[in-house]
């Protein structure tokens, strides 16, 4: 087994599921005695968020935006320089960066590993079947410098990898190392609803379908997430019921007293909402997306995005028959075991050792 590299710098953001997917991840590299920095760029964290933060590592917070937060490249010509000047003055062993772009331009000499959590090109691949558009074609210049900059790329799924090897020009190998999460235990005591989460403001997470569905729901749907995005976007919700955007753990809380979880993502590079629903043993009702068959094939129900009707027929039989619930969360429960952190966490360590080896002059590799 490769030995882990003995300090590591990692980007993340306080925003969405990175956070999550670093602080998980951090705290099984901080478990196997590596030294974690977290590099914490876009909008400042919370206090909470600092405080789970600085009990696995450190946590620097850096006063440069996201990519996806810009209107152009201008704004982020800073973050190599900023970033590079933490490796250097941490000691890094290898920077872990959670976004492609942060490695475009990086001028250090250390191995270099970027993970595409999602980005702005595949996405309109996949939500709206189109190319980017001509004033976001900056974006992905900048993944591809990031990515031609990298020794290692990761994606979180197979399809996913496939969509950003049709997206950008010579990737090579693109190791999969799938998201975990920590087990989510479920309440004796349930209710009859029916709980959902994400960013609803964003188009590929298909909110308008799930509340159209919920008019002709047997159960009420739940859905936790902000309906206000960074610029501008809102996402009605009349006849769900709108939780607002709340904590992890309390979005958490709602699964675990739920009797099912619905995912209607047109978008989705993994998904960690439905691997912690399903850990708890609720059954599954997801969209029809290449990602979501891959991961969740014959443990889930599925309908088709853009189908409210089947949306509401797939939870309504799930309500009207608690042998079905139990089978589906049965199946579910079975197939979360197998993304487990420690799964993660030796698929990370052999991408790490990717990096670090193709990092090692070629020379010097032949000798090796």
């Amino acid at each position: 087994m490769s030995p882990l590299p003995r300090k590591i710098l990692m980007t993340v953001d306080a925003v969405g599921g990175v956070w999550r997917y670093a602080m998980d991840l951090g705290s099984s590299l901080h478990g196997a005695g590596t030294d974690v920095i977290f590099a914490c760029l876009g909008p400042a964290p919370s206090s909470s968020q600092l405080r789970e933060a600085e009990a696995i590592g450190v946590i620097v917070v850096v006063d440069m935006p996201l990519d996806w937060m810009v209107a152009g490249a201008a704004e982020l010509r800073r973050v190599p320089d900023i970033i590079g000047d933490l490796a250097t003055r941490s000691g890094a062993d290898l920077l872990h960066l959670n976004l492609p772009s942060q490695a475009a331009g990086l001028d250090v000499d250390v191995p270099t590993l970027v993970v595409s959590h999602s980005c702005v090109v595949t996405w309109f691949r996949a939500v709206r079947g189109s190319d980017v558009p001509a004033d976001w074609h900056w974006q992905r210049a900048l993944n591809q410098y990031g990515f031609d900059a990298a020794d290692a790329v990761v994606s979180p799924s197979q399809s996913h990898a496939d969509l950003l090897a049709g997206s950008y020009r010579g990737l090579g190998e693109i190791s999969v190392v799938h998201n975990a999460t920590r087990p989510l235990h479920r309440a004796a005591e349930r209710e009859a609803v029916v709980i959902a989460a994400g960013r609803w403001w964003d188009e590929g997470k298909n909110g308008r379908t799930l509340d159209l569905a919920a008019r002709d729901c047997q159960w009420p749907i739940k859905m936790a997430g902000s309906q206000q995005g960074p610029n501008g976007q809102f996402q009605r919700i009349e006849h769900a019921v709108a939780v607002g955007e709340v904590s992890a753990a309390e979005v958490r809380n709602l699964m675990g007293r739920a009797e099912a979880f619905v995912s209607p993502s047109i978008y989705e590079p993994f998904g960690l909402a439905p691997l912690e629903a399903a850990s708890a043993g609720l059954p599954l009702v997801l969209s029809d997306i290449p990602t979501y068959r891959e991961l969740w094939g014959g443990a889930a129900l599925f309908a088709p995005p853009g189908s409210p009707k089947a949306f509401a027929e797939a939870l309504n039989a799930l309500a009207a028959s608690p042998v079905l619930r139990a089978g589906f969360g049965e199946r579910a429960a079975v197939r979360a075991s197998r993304f487990t952190l420690s799964r993660q966490l030796d698929g990370m360590r052999a991408a790490y050792a990717g990096a670090l080896r193709r990092r090692v002059p070629p020379k010097l590799r032949a000798l090796a």
